[in-house]
This record gives C-alpha cells, structure tokens and sequence, in this order.
C-alpha cells in the first residue's frame, strides 16, 4: 500500500489506503469494520465477505432492505463470521437488565418506552451533508432509532407490528459553498409497536432535539415492578418492585461493578463506570468469540439463549458510527498492525469526528482455511506485564 497519509500516522497506522478494494485484496487483512456512509455498506461488506474476510458492519446493515438480504446471503454462503456495530447492547447493565426481565425480577412485562434524542442536527444552519440525502435512508428512523431498536430486540425479541410517523424539522440546509438544499430525508420519527409475546411499546427519536447528546431513555414497565435506564447514565439503572411497606417502596438506584460482567475485567471497583469505547471493546471481544465458533454472551443470566448468527436485518425490516471514515483491521496481539482507509469526498459535520483506536485482542485465522481456532489470548506475545482483553 502507498505510504502513509498524515491522519494514519497520526493514529499509528503501518499502512493506509484510499482504495477500499486494495484493502479488501489485502492477504494481511483477516477482519474488516466497515463505518462509511449508510449507503456504502452493502458493496464494501459483500465484496469482503467474497474475498474471505470476516466483517464488522456499523449500522444500519443498508437503507434497502433487498440490500440486507444481500448482506446477509453473502455472508451465509461465505462461511465467514459478520457482526452489526450494536455496542450499547453490550453494556453490562444492559446484560443484567436482560436477566432480571427473564427471572422475573419485574413480573410480565407488558409495556415498554424508549427515547433516543440528540442534537447534532437540532440547528437549521448546521450545513447539509450526507446524513440528510434519501440514499443514506430514511433519516432518524434506520440511521438513528436503530440503536433503541436494538435494545427493545436485545431485551424482548421482534416487533411483530408497526405503526410510524416521520417528521421534517427543517425543509431545507444551508449548503457550504453558498445555496441551500432540500433535506431529503426525516430528522425525528414516532413509533407504535408491538413486540413479542404481545408487549406493546413506543419508539421516539429525534436528532434535532437541543440539549440532548446521547440520550437512549428506556422505561420497562411489568406486573410486578419497572425498570429506567437512560445512556446519558450508562453505569447505572433504577428497580422498582412491587411488595414490602409501602412506607418504603420506591426506585432504588443500581450502579455497575464486578458483579456485572465483564466491568471487571476494565476497573475492579464499583461505582466508577465504563464509557462507549469500552463497550466497543466489548464487542470486538464477541466478534473474536464468534470467530472462534464461541456463541455471543448476552446476558449474565445462565439460562439466557446465545446465538452465532451473523447478520441480523431485523431493523430494516422497519424501514453509524456517525462520521466517514473506513477502517479495516489486522488484528494481532494488542493491536500492533491496524490497517486504516479514509474514504475520499466524505464530510464529518462540525464538531464530530470519528478516531479509531487500536484494540487488544488474539490474533485472527483467515476465513478460508477454516481451521484452527484462535489461541487463548495468555499465549499471545506481549510486553511483560501487558494486559491485553479478556476471556
């Protein structure tokens, strides 16, 4: 590959590239993570998957659906492992909320409440860029409201029903070498839903919604108590429970520690909190885990199903890492050899960006020999004293 461009280096890249397909016919590159464009996605992950390469697909999978099912056909046929970039489904406290539901800690659920809101598109004159063009998809709906859709999937199963409501704050955006241009697409949605087991729920997102930065507020209502969670307070969450004095009763207030697993394996004490790339961390671990032909652990209950299925296009069926970068990954002992790819004509809007870190993992087989399993990471090479991931 050419030498490195200046943003590589400064992230530590041994080799970069602007061609997307250079990459993908790398013999170096075993893993994949595609975080371009929503539109993009189905090319780059389908041309992977039939070079052998095992992929990491941030949401949504594609605006179209036929796109998905292109998706995950490929990936089928291929024999190779490919995961959706769902990271909040990894937080701990997400694990345990999933356990409490399926002990019956809350009784039957029977409604459910979730809010995503943010506000990096909340002012008019923010400039127009990709995220407002119909080929990007419908907006809040499948760009955005993906992520508390995957919570309510992640908790409770499929929305079996759907009733939605789209809308358009602003007609129109400022372009940046002067002129304005209609926003094709829907900044906020409303949705009625019911999921399984006759669950009914309701979905609100808004990505114009000043003073909100990454709220996922999750209310969980059951026959014998309620749970709250909101991902602006990501290491904790609130029980209540029916029974006892009433002089009593009330929300008592739950933070994460090493009871939740795998916080421990980041920070042995209690009340002091992981962050979103830890829970990135997170999943990349389960991505090597289904490499290596281990199921996903979701929950910290025992009796929780796991499941290995790759692609999963239950989102689209109702219709990113936000930025524009592609970043494809040789992943070795503690990260030594990262491959990254800025794709060309992309925009960030103001004030985002979206830097990758290398991660600490076992090394990857390539797909096609389909042989041994991964090493357990104790025997990688590392500096002494270097602690790389977990089990």
């Amino acid at each position: 590959m050419q030498s490195l461009p200046p943003r590589a280096d400064e992230f530590g890249f041994e080799k970069a590239t602007a061609d997307w397909r250079r990459l993908i016919d790398d013999p170096d590159v075993d893993v994949v993570s595609v975080t371009t464009p929503n539109q993009f996605h189905a090319e780059m992950a389908i041309a992977a998957v039939e070079a052998g390469k095992h992929v990491w697909c941030e949401k949504p999978m594609s605006p179209a659906f036929s796109d998905a099912q292109r998706m995950l056909k490929a990936v089928e046929a291929s024999g190779t492992v490919a995961i959706m970039g769902y990271n909040y489904i990894q937080n701990p406290i997400l694990r345990h909320m999933k356990t409490l539901i399926a002990d019956g800690a809350i009784g039957t659920v029977n409604h459910v409440r979730v809010e995503m809101d943010e506000d990096f598109m909340a002012d008019p004159e923010v400039p127009f860029y990709w995220k407002s063009e119909r080929s990007a998809g419908y907006g809040a709906l499948d760009d955005f409201a993906v992520h508390p859709l995957s919570l309510l999937w992640y908790l409770f199963g499929h929305v079996r029903s759907v009733v939605t409501d789209m809308a358009k704050p602003y007609a129109d955006r400022p372009l940046k070498d002067g002129g304005r241009r209609e926003v094709e697409n829907h900044d906020g949605a409303s949705i009625l839903m019911r999921l399984d087991h006759g669950i009914s729920a309701v979905l609100m997102a808004n990505r114009a919604a000043w003073g909100r930065k990454g709220r996922i507020a999750l209310q969980i209502y059951g026959s014998k108590g309620s749970i709250l969670y909101d991902q602006e307070r990501m290491n904790e969450f609130e029980l209540y429970q029916a029974g006892g004095n009433t002089t009593e009763q009330g929300f008592r207030r739950v933070l994460t520690s090493p009871a939740h697993p795998p916080y421990g394996q980041f920070i042995p004490a209690p009340g002091h909190g992981l962050g979103f790339n830890d829970l990135k961390i997170i999943e990349c671990h389960e991505l090597v885990r289904a490499i290596a032909g281990k199921p996903f652990r979701r929950s910290t209950s025992s009796t929780a199903c796991a499941s290995s299925r790759p692609f999963m296009p239950w989102h689209d069926r109702l219709m990113k890492r936000l930025g524009s970068r592609l970043t494809t990954m040789e992943i070795t002992p503690c990260g030594r050899r990262i491959t990254n790819c800025a794709r060309q004509g992309a925009e960030v809007p103001p004030g985002r960006s979206s830097p990758t870190s290398p991660v600490g993992i076992s090394p990857l087989r390539p797909a096609a020999k389909k042989a041994a399993p991964l090493h357990d990471q104790s025997q990688a090479q590392r500096k002494p004293g270097e602690k790389c991931s977990f089990s």
